[in-house]
């Protein structure tokens, strides 16, 4: 039998970005709140403090900011008729650990999604046809336009101080910026970062060719910088440890740098770790939640926590997994096409060609998370997808995120991967290689879906989430695209050699190798209740005062990393809460 702990209005479920925005806004506005995560505590001191943080081999190879297959895992397989297996060693994506989650370990790229992906089926029927859509592509508009969104992606830029060149300010195209991005309210708060050499060489060459090169948009400080709670940011001093670590100078943003322990000062809020949410409980009529219950590990005991609303603001996947296993929505099915709870999982379509120089050295230790150029010419807004045959784009980018001795070890085509001649080409090779990079968008399809595995559980007895995901042709014939046209630019910055790594004719998707962590779908958001989980609100169009806020409410991935839209998504949802929803508890739609 659970304990029942004392009754709170909100219990946040995971203290990464979005929970803690979520429990910042409605915690300021007076409401009690709670925060249940399941990792342990973290902070900027003891835990990123240097030297003990720049320990590549604990970090960046044993990844030491991740979550532990062992504990919290699912399953995968890349078609209906697999069995799906455990993901039981982590490659193809990294979901943070304990307090911060994946905010602790990513880059810091903080990017706007473009006008046209958020109403992307909308834009594509529009302007080139239903019949450049494939069967069984399932791609969806969001159900909020970029105009709407824009306030909140504002704020988040300013409570994260991103450095970047703004390239279009109350619809005035500002030169060295992005062109194709959408009107902002007004420039980002800091300068951009300078210039990495290779990041350097590739704009030159960009340019020459008439493409639009701009520094790509950061949360790593080009200055020193104080948010609107107070928390102050120091300048990136370029230490090369920022993917996979937590940063040791105050200079990435992240939920401890930006919000925490402005958050922690508010005595109407309170939160426990190693504390792991197990089921959302709900009443009799099944119309609203009644609280959670978690496993307190320090206590060994089950508890359950009234409450008046329940935020699930978790990893994405994560947030699916326990609307599945607390029946919030109706599971998705893709044989009969029913359901919502599953639907449109996708993930990031990624590539890349390295340049190596003989006589360049591009010191590569000297880096930070996000340095770097990209071109946004062969975006999802700029693709004629009727012509090109497909549907999506990608950003290309070029610039050192860091040069660790592991990990950083790029050598030539043809080089055994072991041995004497290995040993040599990396001693030979280190500082002399740079590359450009694909990030692309990656579409929504019937058969690519979140659900429960009938046969593996977690250490609770919890069927585990099974993913169902491969790649497809769509793809496939996007990203061999993008590498005909950075191959293109590559040849002209003239390098001794290249080599590309890029998916080809029957790629299947594979969980060795990592990509991004930028899973996204499963819960999503839109119009219609009959095709998405949550309304604009990030509302649960079933249970209407439970609140999912994630990448899980992306109905396919932009061609962008997500942090950005779910920043200004758990805005959105702290407002309407506040303004809407707490006066009158009902359906906001």
């Amino acid at each position: 039998m659970a304990r029942v702990a004392p009754k709170k209005q909100v219990v946040v479920v995971g203290l990464g970005w979005a929970g803690s925005l979520m429990s910042m806004e409605l915690a300021k506005a007076g409401m009690d709140v709670l925060a249940l995560e399941r990792g342990d505590d973290r902070n900027t001191v003891p835990d990123f403090q240097y030297p003990d943080v720049a320990d590549e081999l604990r970090y960046g190879v044993r990844m030491g900011f991740m979550q532990k297959p062992r504990r919290s895992t699912v399953t995968i397989r890349n078609e209906l008729n697999q069995t799906a297996l455990p993901y039981r060693q982590l490659g193809a994506f990294l979901p943070g650990d304990g307090v911060g989650g994946a905010g602790i370990h990513w880059n810091g790229l903080t990017w706007r999604p473009m006008e046209a992906e958020f109403e992307l089926l909308t834009h594509t029927e529009k302007n080139f046809g239903k019949n450049v859509i494939p069967e069984g592509m399932t791609i969806r508009d969001w159900g909020i336009t970029y105009k709407e969104l824009e306030p909140y992606m504002d704020r988040f830029e300013y409570v994260a101080g991103v450095s970047g060149q703004a390239g279009n300010v109350q619809g005035k195209v500002v030169p060295d910026g992005n062109p194709f991005e959408g009107p902002r309210a007004r420039p980002y708060p800091l300068p951009p970062l300078p210039d990495t050499y290779d990041a350097a060489l590739f704009r030159t060459t960009a340019k020459e060719l008439g493409y639009h090169p701009f520094t790509l948009p950061a949360s790593n400080a080009s200055e020193s910088y104080t948010n609107e709670y107070g928390m102050q940011l120091g300048p990136c001093n370029f230490c090369g440890f920022c993917g996979r670590y937590g940063c040791l100078n105050y200079s990435k943003a992240s939920p401890q740098t930006c919000v925490l322990d402005a958050l922690k000062r508010l005595s109407n809020f309170q939160y426990k770790t190693r504390c792991e949410v197990l089921k959302i409980e709900k009443s009799a009529d099944g119309k609203t939640a009644t609280g959670v219950t978690y496993f307190d590990e320090y206590a060994n005991e089950e508890v359950f926590q009234p409450a008046d609303i329940v935020i699930l603001t978790a990893f994405q996947l994560h947030n699916v997994h326990l609307m599945l296993l607390s029946g919030i929505g109706e599971a998705y099915d893709p044989v009969q096409e029913t359901g919502v709870v599953g639907r449109n999982y996708s993930y990031q379509v990624m590539g890349a060609t390295r340049l190596f120089y003989k006589d360049k050295d591009f010191k590569p230790y000297m880096a930070s998370g996000c340095g770097g150029v990209a071109i946004d010419d062969f975006s999802v807004g700029q693709n004629n997808f009727a012509e090109l045959g497909f549907v999506g784009g990608s950003f290309f980018m070029a610039g050192t995120q860091g040069g660790t001795p592991i990990l950083s070890t790029a050598v030539p085509a043809g080089t055994k991967g072991w041995g004497a001649d290995w040993k040599q080409k990396v001693g030979d090779w280190y500082g002399h290689s740079m590359q450009i990079v694909s990030h692309g968008a990656n579409m929504s399809y019937r058969d690519c879906y979140l659900d429960l595995d009938p046969t593996y559980q977690d250490r609770f007895g919890r069927p585990l989430m099974r993913m169902t995901f491969n790649w497809k042709p769509n793809d496939i014939r996007m990203t061999n695209h993008a590498k005909t046209k950075i191959e293109e630019l590559a040849h002209a910055m003239q390098p001794d050699s290249i080599s590309s790594n890029y998916m080809r004719d029957g790629s299947n998707f594979d969980v060795r190798p990592y990509q991004t962590t930028h899973t996204v779908g499963g819960a999503i958001m839109g119009a219609d209740p009959t095709q998405s989980a949550l309304n604009r609100f990030q509302q649960s169009w079933s249970v209407h005062n439970v609140f999912v806020v994630g990448a899980n409410a992306f109905p396919q991935n932009t061609q962008y990393n997500p942090t950005g839209a779910v920043g200004a998504l758990a805005y959105y949802a702290a407002e309407a809460i506040l303004t809407r929803y707490i006066q009158a508890p009902r359906p906001l739609i």
